[in-house]
């Protein structure tokens, strides 16, 4: 990314019906965009959110609003990128959360010799749903949030532990 490129997205969406604006302010944040205030917001001026602003766009308009996409350039230092970062660390933060709820998961079911194949299936939609949150911060971390080295150390792990529980109920199943 050409340092300090961003696009900047002035939205605005009738107040009636709400579904509307918050299907935008749903997808504003689902793609990672960075609020600025009342109806303005920022992303990096990257291939990789094209297609989430073109989403934006559209639902606002499906709700009778626009939005208007303006080239920007930061003209003192990275304040842009600091707060953009520091959302991907929250983020990444909260992934990690639940990567230690995983773990304590597959201890539980260990522990209480829970091995059984729908709790298995049910491990491993847990571990996808992981997996998918993963790529999409990964995707939107165009700037290396601290946290994401640890968060793909802890996906590993998360996925070592089910392989590790998907022998115990292999082992389990057989045994019968």
């Amino acid at each position: 990314m050409a340092e300090g490129k961003w696009l900047v997205l002035v939205v605005r969406v009738p107040s009636g019906p709400s579904r509307h604006r918050v299907a935008v302010w749903r997808e504003l944040r689902r793609v990672g965009a960075l609020s600025l205030g009342q109806g303005a917001w920022a992303v990096p001026d990257v291939p990789g959110f094209a297609g989430g602003v073109a989403r934006v766009a559209e639902l606002a308009e499906r709700g009778d609003g626009e939005v208007i996409t303006l080239d920007a350039a930061e003209r003192d230092g990275s304040r842009l990128v600091e707060l953009f970062t520091a959302e991907r660390e929250e983020e990444w933060t909260e992934f990690l959360a639940d990567c230690g709820k995983f773990d304590a998961e597959i201890d539980k079911e260990i522990r209480i010799a829970k091995f059984t194949m729908a709790e298995l299936e049910e491990e491993e939609q847990s571990l996808e749903r992981l997996r998918r949150w993963y790529r999409d911060l990964k995707a939107r971390d165009v700037f290396g949030a601290p946290s994401a080295g640890v968060a793909d150390q802890r996906l590993k792990h998360c996925t070592e532990r089910l392989a590790e529980y998907t022998e115990l109920v292999f082992e389990a199943l057989h045994q019968m």
